[in-house]
């Protein structure tokens, strides 16, 4: 008779994590937990897909605590075995930093701006509002659609325009802005910014829904800023130039600062320099409403709600998708169920695991 040994009863505790921990791809952690019992319980014990979630995704290390839809924190503590508050907990974090991982890897891709908010200026409101830089479709009305800044003496002074994003939680890859060609003067100038920088954060207050008009304000003392890329280069070019950030970022509390420095082009009849935008795209993967978050005060720490486990259904007919994304996601549906181990595709957040209760005792 065959006898069969599981190898985590051959190593030590130590020698196992830094197997697993070279497992770089969610699904495989996933797959892990489905060989046999012992290796479930060492994956979820040890939070191992929560290590590999805050490893690419550093900006999770600010998540205060998870909650989820239907998870009675009450009944669990009216037992009275902390093992096994403490084993649900575990259970909760090994299900919600792997569809997590998962989303912030394969959600559908695509434009992430929901509305302006504010610009540092604005030369003729509202003929060259902030609000025309997120329009589609070129002129209005017969006439060009751009923001414009106002004119300085200086060509130092920067400016900046401030967006709100469709989720609070999303994952950016790319900026694109259009610089303004004003064919309607002589030499159709182009009023492009020396430089770019990027800024992602959330408000310090909440905001009002709708948005309202924009407004000329520095934004500077309404929002605090988690993250801040480094100094990308503009072309004196009218085109779409891309911004590709060095490494995806997850901006949590979905505001978004552009921030312009520098000017390069006078205005012949005053003599004063401006930077025009025509056109602004964000790019990335939105998380919700599969995810929220709560933000706790100026720590900038927060709380991830895991709302549900349906990523985002991708549109019909939209070319700023990638559609290679939905290549392999039935696979990731069955990997979602082996986290409950449920045999359906249907996943259900208030189902019980009767096996990983016996687990916690």
């Amino acid at each position: 008779m065959e006898i069969r040994m599981d190898f985590l009863d051959w190593l030590d505790h130590d020698t196992s994590m830094k197997i697993l921990r070279c497992l770089e791809d969610p699904a495989d952690l996933v797959r892990v937990s489905s060989v046999s019992r012992s290796w479930r319980h060492f994956v979820i014990a040890n939070g191992l897909c929560k290590q590999l979630c805050l490893r690419m995704f550093p900006h999770f290390l600010r998540v205060e605590c998870v909650i989820e839809p239907g998870c009675d924190i009450e009944k669990a503590s009216e037992v009275g075995c902390s093992k096994f508050v403490e084993w649900e907990t575990l259970k909760r974090e090994h299900k919600v930093y792997a569809f997590l991982l998962q989303g912030c890897m394969s959600f559908p891709f695509g434009k992430c701006i929901l509305d302006a908010i504010s610009a540092s200026s604005t030369d003729n409101y509202p003929e060259e509002s902030i609000r025309n830089t997120v329009q589609q479709g070129g002129p209005i009305e017969s006439r060009a659609s751009y923001w414009s800044s106002k004119g300085q003496r200086d060509a130092a002074v920067p400016e900046t325009l401030v967006y709100k994003l469709v989720a609070d939680i999303c994952v950016i890859t790319e900026i694109n802005i259009q610089p303004f060609k004003a064919y309607f003067q002589r030499g159709s100038p182009i009023y492009s910014a020396i430089s770019v920088r990027f800024h992602m954060g959330y408000p310090i207050h909440p905001m009002g829904d709708p948005l309202g008009e924009p407004l000329d304000d520095s934004a500077d003392d309404k929002f605090i800023w988690t993250y801040s890329s480094p100094e990308f280069p503009m072309a004196q070019e009218s085109s779409l130039q891309n911004f590709r950030l060095p490494e995806p970022v997850v901006c949590i509390g979905g505001i978004l600062q552009i921030e312009l420095l520098g000017r390069v082009q006078r205005q012949e009849m005053d003599g004063l320099f401006y930077i025009c935008v025509a056109q602004v795209q964000v790019k990335g993967r939105p998380l919700s409403p599969a995810f929220g978050v709560e933000m706790l005060g100026p720590s900038g720490k927060f709380i991830l709600k895991a709302e549900s486990c349906n990523p985002p259904s991708l549109p019909d007919e939209d070319s700023s998708y990638h559609g290679g994304h939905l290549h392999g996601r039935v696979d990731w549906e069955q990997l979602m169920n082996v986290l409950r181990g449920e045999g359906d595709f249907e996943y259900d957040w208030n189902s019980e695991d009767e096996v990983d209760d016996e687990l916690a005792f």
